[in-house]
């Protein structure tokens, strides 16, 4: 029922809609609160209320709604405090409550959020502090809390996150240094703009790249990439440096030209040495693959369900399914890498594939190296789907085949190159 410009309340027999699975009331005009007859939808995955006129408080009941695995509620006039009954499902996978007023601090129960990659909680009237149980959310790919009122510094336990790629806590009251664990996660994204925050700025990972970084209107902060344009840090450590500096030059000099005669012996044996070793081949940077999260091969196969399985192998499964992005087929190839082995398979089969080039074999779209809603490790690799099946069975007919699927032999000989 989205975009259909619906207006007054959302009915109260919605409850009888049992077994629905999806609801969609988005990009309307309806108003009032949420009726608490939703609670008895026990079986819904997907509640999209986004851009509508609501208000009031969101009811207790939805904790009923235990299958919920999607939640768009942005963009609406809820007030009131957060009930911690939004935060207890199992599957959340994206839950959107931006752009309301909601009052108040964020539930601690946000941690029992074990599956939930995406979280946008953006310009609402939150305050105090950020609850510290976010670090267990370690499936958490998007984390959007700016535009409140939380205070109090960065906790320590976002050092888990690390599938973590954005990050935006831009116009809140933090404050305290910015954690240089911060270096270490795998971030394409960080907006820490006009808060509070002082001291030296971490100059590792994505501090790297002043296009990924934003430190606008912090004006206690100092040192990091050049292009942040902040002033120089000094410190009383820095200044007995330079003073010693100068009475170390002279011993420096004898010492440079002893090492610059021992350099040289070891430079020439070397290169001698190089010179016989092989080269290695070194992925490039700039390979165009894709970036793909595990949530969207999850999304993509409907959580790798068995109705979209294609095959069974040694070492995983193939499962069939389209990306939400732009509705491309693949098949995506899932390591067990409980069994002994399929580590080392998956590192041969992408050092393989990125090696040969032929016309018969699929094409590798990317690969998948992140962790899964239960926090363990998952690889995978992404290739275009064809939906005849392989080569090989159309070459070589099994005898049990029914299809007739031979080929003749003028065609079997154009397809054998």
């Amino acid at each position: 029922m989205g975009n259909n410009f619906l207006t007054g309340t959302i009915p109260i027999g919605i409850g009888r809609l049992n077994n629905a699975r999806k609801l969609y009331f988005e990009g309307n005009e309806l108003s009032e609160q949420i009726p608490s007859s939703l609670g008895n939808i026990s079986q819904l995955l997907v509640l999209s209320l986004y851009e509508n006129n609501l208000s009031g408080s969101i009811p207790s009941t939805i904790g009923n709604c235990k299958n919920l695995q999607f939640v768009y509620l942005r963009g609406n006039k809820f007030s009131s405090g957060l009930p911690r009954q939004l935060f207890i499902f199992p599957s959340l996978i994206e839950l959107y409550i931006g752009n309301n007023s909601f009052t108040g601090s964020l539930p601690v129960e946000v941690g029992y959020l074990k599956t939930l990659s995406i979280l946008n909680v953006s310009n609402n009237k939150l305050s105090g502090e950020i609850p510290s149980s976010l670090g267990n959310c370690l499936s958490l790919e998007h984390l959007l809390l700016d535009g409140n009122f939380f205070q109090e510094s960065i906790p320590p336990t976002f050092s888990t996150l690390r599938g973590l790629r954005s990050l935006d806590l831009s116009c809140n009251n933090l404050s305290g240094e910015i954690p240089k664990y911060l270096e270490k996660l795998a971030l394409e994204s960080l907006n820490l703009s006009f808060n509070n925050f002082k001291g030296e700025v971490p100059k590792q990972g994505v501090f790297g790249n002043a296009s990924q970084v934003s430190v606008l209107g912090n004006n206690k902060l100092c040192g990091g990439n050049t292009e942040l344009n902040l002033p120089q840090c000094s410190s009383q450590a820095s200044k007995k440096r330079r003073k010693s500096l100068a009475s170390k030059v002279k011993i420096s000099v004898v010492v440079v030209l002893c090492l610059m005669l021992v350099s040289s012996i070891f430079a020439t044996l070397y290169w001698v040495r190089k010179s016989r070793r092989k080269p290695v081949d070194v992925p490039s940077a700039e390979d165009p693959f894709v970036t793909m999260s595990y949530a969207e091969l999850f999304k993509a196969t409907d959580g790798f369900s068995s109705a979209n399985l294609v095959g069974t192998g040694s070492f995983g499964a193939v499962y069939k399914g389209a990306l939400d992005r732009d509705g491309t087929m693949v098949a995506v190839k899932v390591f067990n890498l409980q069994q002994q082995g399929a580590l080392r398979s998956f590192m041969a089969e992408c050092e393989a594939l990125k090696n040969i080039r032929h016309r018969n074999l699929v094409k590798i779209l990317t690969c998948c190296v992140s962790i899964d809603f239960k926090g363990n490790d998952f690889k995978a690799l992404v290739y275009e789907y064809m939906p005849n099946e392989s080569l090989d069975k159309w070459l070589h007919r099994d005898g049990d085949d029914q299809l007739g699927r031979n080929l003749k032999f003028t065609q079997m000989l154009k397809h054998s190159y």
